[in-house]
């Protein structure tokens, strides 16, 4: 395995080991925090902690708002990262679903079709259909 895709897995690793069974819980367990801690692991310094506290789905649309962008697509659109195919996706890379709330859900992408988020409030491991956009974390 090369030194890259040793960096990649050991923080897929880290994110699942801090995220694991954790219930969603706005502003401190959710798909953003998780992607962003994800993103933090490779490296890459992220504004997430400028938007301030939230801790409802009212509070995290306003933290969005905060931040200058209507969702959370655009927010990590913020950090610069190459935008990618899904299907390209590594481990370690972001995934955006679609969603009800906040224009998307952010995964984060395991390897081989799967990927891990918040599903039904719940910290889940899967196999997404759709994709609304994905980037390369490192």
């Amino acid at each position: 395995m090369t030194h890259t895709m040793v960096k990649r897995v050991e923080a897929v690793e880290a994110t699942i080991a801090r995220f694991n069974g954790k219930p969603l819980a706005y502003g401190k367990d959710d798909c953003a925090r998780m992607a962003y801690f994800a993103i933090r692991k490779h490296g890459v310094k992220t504004p997430i902690l400028k938007a301030g506290a939230y801790s409802s789905k009212v509070g995290a649309a306003r933290a969005l708002k905060r931040m200058g962008v209507k969702d959370v697509i655009e927010a990590v659109r913020l950090l610069e990262l190459p935008e990618i195919a899904p299907a390209a996706a590594l481990p370690g890379d972001i995934l955006a679903l679609p969603a009800e709330h906040f224009g998307g859900a952010l995964m984060v992408c395991v390897g081989n079709g799967r990927a891990f988020g918040y599903f039904d409030g719940k910290f889940q491991v899967g196999v997404p259909a759709m994709f609304e956009a994905a980037w390369r974390s490192l």
